[in-house]
């Protein structure tokens, strides 16, 4: 029998005949130098061309340790003490490698075993049993894997951005109870990339009174002071940044806790999702539809958050199986009063929503225009609402995409030009929509429209109507 190596690049044909599988041996080498050996001992030992002692893990194949030839510092003496056996390799018995190769197959032609006795040398050992495990009393110590669940992905009813809205009352899937606690030796403390979740609680009670601060992601900016300064219009209430406890007192008013735990479904594990989107209009016109492309993507839309910090949030999570529990952020409901009047500031990059009263209805942060493709001025008004719209692109009549110089008809989805929601303005080819982009608005520049995420673009939709004015103010 002929043992081969993962280290077949890097050993000498020589070696594979100089393999010892012996579980004692290894287990007096493994106390003598310190090796931490894998499994239960059961380890095979090469010597490679260089006269290393190269030990490795029978079960895995995995390399344990290597050994320089040591030139005369063995201790015999307390080799003796600790059983081990008189090996000139270790006490420095040969003068070269060259020695110890030709002494070695020397023993071997004349069929000496190596190192005495040795039943693998002279093919003593029974053959395997024919299927690993199945010979009389064997057991692993591990418990049986569970039956792989298949989920066959197929289009769900209503693919639309409509879907991003929580379930509430009864529906198992969302709870406001806390999160399973942590694995067993899981690293507990705050989510990486700098979230927080004192900071994403803020942002949670701002989001439900209809002060939007955009993507949650537990982090302090520009679009969160812009949030505050609206939640005081809006609720009358100086609430502070800081203020830890008058945020849990609004939260426990508001809807309770600021995070709930969610169970993955089979349909947001289903999709339909695309490999990837394209950054070339031609190629997106290809596409089937402007889909999500992951699990997480379509999640963390669906409850406001930062695709990073969900994840963050769920650090051993597995968002491709069903049944998974994760911790999301628990906004509570879309805001409902109609919308008669809205303001789009662009100094200020929000957008505010003003009822039939003049009283402030919900506040959103946006990305307006650029200097290259400013955004309309003075007063306009809502055309027509689209939910999930395809995107036209007409380089005449709109900007020049890389050298696309041709119509081209984009597919709708999340991902497309103008997200999943189209308010169109009286001004031709102008309108408010959604991004693919959540976590960059307020924080870069348009083409000219008004941007909002998907999110805040659908609950805006729905507040709306053909008629209401837009006021563009500097």
């Amino acid at each position: 029998m002929i043992v081969t190596s993962v280290l077949g690049a890097s050993l000498s044909p020589f070696a594979a005949f100089a393999a010892i599988p012996d579980a004692d041996p290894a287990e007096r080498i493994g106390r003598a130098h310190g090796i931490q050996l894998a499994q239960n001992g059961d380890v095979d030992i090469f010597y490679d061309r260089n006269g290393n002692r190269v030990i490795i893990d029978a079960a895995t194949g995995r390399v344990i340790g290597v050994e320089a030839p040591d030139d005369g510092g063995y201790d015999q003496r307390a080799a003796r003490r600790q059983g081990l056996p008189d090996d000139p390799y270790l006490r420095g018995g040969y003068p070269d490698n060259g020695e110890f190769r030709r002494r070695t197959l020397d023993e071997l032609n004349n069929g000496v075993p190596l190192g005495g006795d040795d039943t693998y040398a002279r093919g003593a050992y029974p053959e395997a049993p024919p299927t690993y495990g199945s010979e009389p009393g064997f057991q692993t110590g591990r418990e049986p894997l569970p039956e792989e669940r298949v989920v066959r992905r197929e289009p769900l009813d209503n693919s639309t951005v409509g879907t991003i809205e929580p379930p509430t009352g009864n529906d198992r899937s969302l709870t406001s109870t806390p999160p399973p606690p942590p694995a067993q030796g899981a690293i507990v403390g705050e989510p990486r990339l700098g979230g927080r979740e004192d900071v994403a609680a803020l942002q949670i009670l701002l989001d439900r009174v209809g002060a939007s601060p955009g993507v949650i992601d537990g982090r302090f900016g520009s679009n969160v002071d812009k949030a505050l300064v609206a939640y005081r219009e809006l609720t009358g209430t100086n609430l502070k940044s800081t203020d830890t406890k008058e945020i849990e007192m609004a939260l426990a008013a508001t809807g309770g806790d600021a995070f709930a735990t969610y169970e993955i479904s089979p349909e947001d594990v289903a999709g339909p999702y695309v490999a990837s989107v394209p950054d070339d209009y031609s190629q997106k016109a290809q596409l089937p539809a402007m889909s999500f492309t992951s699990v997480t993507e379509a999640l963390a839309e669906r409850f406001h958050m930062d695709e990073a910090y969900l994840k963050a949030l769920n650090p051993e999570a597995n968002f491709n199986r069903p049944g998974t529990l994760i911790k999301v952020a628990n906004f509570g409901k879309l805001v409902s009063t109609p919308v008669t009047h809205i303001i789009a500031d662009k100094g200020l990059k929000q957008v505010r929503a003003y009822g039939a009263d003049g009283k402030l209805v919900a506040a959103y942060p946006a990305t307006i225009g650029s200097s290259d493709t400013p955004s309309p001025t003075g007063t306009h008004a809502v055309s027509r609402i689209a939910f999930n719209p395809n995107y036209t692109y007409n380089p005449k009549i709109n900007f020049k995409q890389g050298e696309n110089d041709k119509v081209l008809t984009i597919p709708p989805g999340p991902n497309g030009p103008v997200g999943s929601i189209w308010i169109a303005l009286d001004k031709p080819t102008y309108g408010i929509h959604g991004t693919p982009e959540p976590s960059k608005i307020g924080k870069t520049e348009s083409h000219g429209c008004v941007r909002l995420t998907n999110f805040d673009a659908f609950e805006l939709a729905k507040l709306v109507k053909p008629g209401v004015t837009v006021d563009f103010i500097e």
